[in-house]
């Protein structure tokens, strides 16, 4: 296809491909779906070789969370079963943290439930992180604590923080749709604190929410804009007792697809398999490696993933290796020059505008398969072991 080898040669030299492009590959068939994967394969392998970096969720408070995003399981008025607790101590934290670094996590990310933290909740994870990082020198930390005020992304880098996660989510467009207790542009103004205060930027977003081909072009060449180090690609996961527990769009081509036009856009960015990867990917998460070239372990916030080891057999068995501590991810252009976790250099390309492709025909999704949504009941904030 003319417009594989196209986007082949826009990726391996960092150019943006157009909106017209990106849509085209959303609208691939699947005769053409396995075409689509390796083609983008070619683009992953150029920047990141064969290795995949994995990465630990710690779930430091829990539910009570006074935001209505639709998606979420902790959401203002959720009836999902979820656990609820408030914040784990450090050491309990550091205990969580361990399980997955022993899997092999390269990072951990701690995240809390809320609208954002106040400045003495920034020092409980200030704690939390130096603990970690007492315990783990080498390990990369990725904090997550909702919107933040004037500051806190300082204290955290200097408390040794080397990210921060807020993710776009979907289309400023649809925004007000799923979200009405803040706004997209807080979260835009989030991840920019955070590139300011010298942190890894990660920012990524949501499939599955009932958005057109067009909105998840938008998100992801807003994300391109706004050139974070890292974009984790979440696969809604549709849990009962919230407005999106009927929503079940995706096919594991479709999900397929969105990977490999996220790849496209952002070629030399770490492209993270998230949340949802199980429910919808199913059997072909192995293809999704040859896209992505990060994962999650284990489980996520509330949600329970496939075992740690099965994690780590799925990569051996597709051919993958899992990235050593010593590694950096990011390709040197990016990197920092002291090594580290890898942090953005210079702009990007701009938006090219061309015409939307029409809204994905859903109505040969198949059945919603509600029996693979698994309730979290283990780990930290519980106790049973981490699956890890």
């Amino acid at each position: 296809m003319d417009l594989l080898n196209t986007l082949v040669d826009k990726g391996l030299r960092r150019e943006l491909p157009t909106r017209d492009e990106a849509l085209a590959v959303l609208a691939t068939s699947d005769d053409e779906l396995l075409d689509v994967v390796a083609a983008a394969g070619k683009v992953r392998r150029q920047w990141f070789g064969r290795r995949v970096k994995l990465n630990y969720l710690v779930n430091l408070k829990s539910g009570l969370c006074p935001e209505d995003c639709s998606y979420c399981s902790q959401r203002l008025g959720s009836k999902a079963e979820i656990l609820k607790y408030t914040w784990l101590k450090p050491d309990e934290a550091k205990k969580a943290a361990a399980a997955g670094v022993a899997g092999g996590a390269k990072r951990v990310c701690l995240v809390a439930s809320g609208r954002g933290p106040t400045d003495r909740d920034v020092d409980r994870v200030s704690q939390t992180i130096e603990a970690i990082k007492e315990q783990h020198e080498g390990v990369e930390v990725c904090a997550c604590l909702g919107l933040l005020s004037e500051g806190q992304a300082d204290r955290l880098r200097s408390a040794g923080a080397d990210a921060y996660n807020h993710n776009l989510n979907t289309s400023e467009g649809t925004y007000g749709d799923i979200t009405t207790t803040h706004t997209y542009a807080d979260r835009v103004d989030t991840v920019q604190q955070a590139q300011a205060a010298g942190l890894s930027a990660c920012s990524g977003l949501i499939a599955g929410m009932g958005e057109t081909d067009a909105d998840l072009v938008d998100v992801v060449f807003s994300l391109r804009e706004l050139d974070p180090d890292s974009v984790p690609v979440n696969f809604l996961i549709p849990m009962e007792g919230t407005p999106l527990a009927k929503d079940w769009h995706l096919t594991p081509q479709r999900c397929l697809r969105i990977l490999a036009m996220v790849r496209f856009v952002c070629p030399d960015v770490e492209v993270r398999l998230a949340g949802g990867r199980e429910v919808h990917l199913r059997s072909m998460q192995p293809l999704a490696l040859n896209l992505v070239n990060s994962i999650f372990l284990g489980d996520y916030l509330t949600s329970e993933g496939q075992s740690g080891q099965t994690d780590l057999d799925m990569i051996t068995d597709a051919g993958f290796e899992v990235e050593g501590a010593a590694t950096t991810t990011l390709p040197d252009h990016r990197a920092p020059a002291a090594g580290g976790c890898g942090s953005h250099e210079g702009g990007c390309a701009p938006c090219v505008d061309g015409a939307e492709a029409p809204a994905p025909d859903l109505s040969e999704v198949s059945a919603a398969r509600t029996d693979l949504v698994a309730v979290r009941r283990r780990g930290a904030g519980t106790d049973l072991a981490p699956n890890a």
